[in-house]
């Protein structure tokens, strides 16, 4: 009986030799029992602490992912009814608006101590933010040089690229059935939005721009917030200048080649001065979830929610603004909300295997104490300089 017991885990072991124990000595806790309870303690509050990390951790991923989704939606309807409506067809400058008023928003909200400001390397941000403002001014052109077919094929393709990226460079395995179901949306999406398809060599070319550049600059989006550990708020804060700054320059030049129109002379009533401060108020919230879900999740998630974001305006568009649909319309939706219920099915899925797996390994708790340990040590060292200094100072 005895090695039965000791061969069961840990809670099933201290809950059977409490029953046993308890019956047989009325009560009296032996030493066994008191051992195992011992060896059971620190493990269960090293799970109760993973576990509770965990749980907040997806519940600011729902929250980022719910953000990013409910602006995004927004700020097209918004936009489409500015351009559409009213006329003001300047995207590129739009975009360098929005940037610029997301830093200002960012810069009062640090006055105000909303958020620490940490500095990162000076190369990294200006080439980082230089590479957004970049694609972004890509992705504009390509639509302007293309039919919305081939640009909305442009953007099916930035999926499969950042996947050959990621495992070309990055070494991560995407599992067939995570392939499947990408596949499965990316299908969707394109039966549902992708109409005629008219080719063209600069086009072609700009669209191969703007799928490399758009890749590349979501990749360092995440890498940059894991690697150098800072938040989705201090890199947005740090990049948003020089974004904004690449594109207020070369966005009205774009704008008049695309439009054949001056930016600067375009006749702006209230209605059309209220529409942009609205974008440009969403696009704070736009350009922080981008930050926020690219930096919990991963590139490919954040393109995925994209798609989302994709069938949803075909959607409202359809309801609020009685935009032409066809049966072809609903069946591609339909096949890509598979498509991306698989999708998260098996990130899930396979994300709480390798939790447990991460769990139950041996060296976790090592790993949790020796992580941990220098920190404490690193901070105790800084504490004792900064009272030495304030005592050398003191003495000055």
């Amino acid at each position: 009986m005895l090695f039965f017991v000791h061969s069961l885990c840990y809670d099933t072991t201290f809950d059977i030799c409490y029953v046993l124990f308890n019956v047989c000595n009325d009560g009296a806790f032996p030493p066994l029992v008191i051992l195992l309870y011992n060896l059971k303690c620190p493990f269960n509050i090293y799970r109760r602490k993973k576990m509770g990390e965990l749980n907040g951790y997806q519940l600011g991923v729902i929250g980022a992912l719910f953000l990013s989704v409910a602006s995004s939606v927004s700020i097209v309807i918004c936009n489409k009814a500015l351009m559409t409506n009213l006329g003001f067809s300047f995207a590129t400058t739009l975009t360098s608006w929005h940037l610029m008023v997301t830093y200002g928003t960012l810069h009062v909200a640090r006055r105000l101590n909303f958020f620490e400001n940490k500095q990162v390397d000076m190369k990294t941000v200006i080439l980082f933010g230089i590479l957004n403002g970049v694609s972004i001014g890509f992705l504009n052109l390509s639509l302007g040089f293309n039919s919305i077919g081939f640009y909305q094929m442009t953007k099916l393709a930035i999926i499969p690229f950042t996947v050959l990226l990621e495992t070309v460079f990055l070494k991560k395995q995407f599992s067939q059935k995570i392939k499947l179901s990408l596949f499965l949306l990316l299908v969707g999406v394109g039966i549902a939005s992708v109409t005629d398809l008219q080719l063209n060599f600069v086009g072609t070319i700009l669209s191969i721009l703007a799928i490399a550049t758009t890749c590349v600059g979501q990749i360092l989006t995440n890498t940059i917030q894991k690697r150098l550990n800072v938040s989705s708020t201090q890199l947005l804060y740090q990049s948003a200048p020089f974004q904004a700054a690449i594109l207020f320059v070369t966005g009205p030049l774009v704008d008049q080649y695309l439009t054949k129109q001056n930016v600067f002379a375009f006749k702006y009533s209230p209605l059309v001065l209220g529409f942009i401060i609205l974008s440009c108020v969403i696009a704070v919230s736009v350009n922080f979830s981008t930050f926020l879900v690219l930096g919990k999740t991963s590139p490919v998630t954040y393109q995925v929610l994209g798609h989302l974001k994709t069938c949803l305006v075909l959607g409202f568009g359809y309801t609020l603004l009685h935009d032409p649909f066809t049966e072809k319309n609903i069946i591609g939706i339909i096949v890509a909300i598979v498509g991306m219920g698989l999708y998260s099915y098996f990130c899930t899925h396979e994300n709480k295997k390798k939790q447990i797996m991460i769990d139950l390994s041996p060296t976790s708790q090592v790993k949790d104490k020796d992580t941990n340990t220098p920190l404490l040590g690193h901070q105790d060292k800084e504490n004792h300089f900064e009272v030495k200094k304030a005592a050398k100072d003191s003495l000055v």
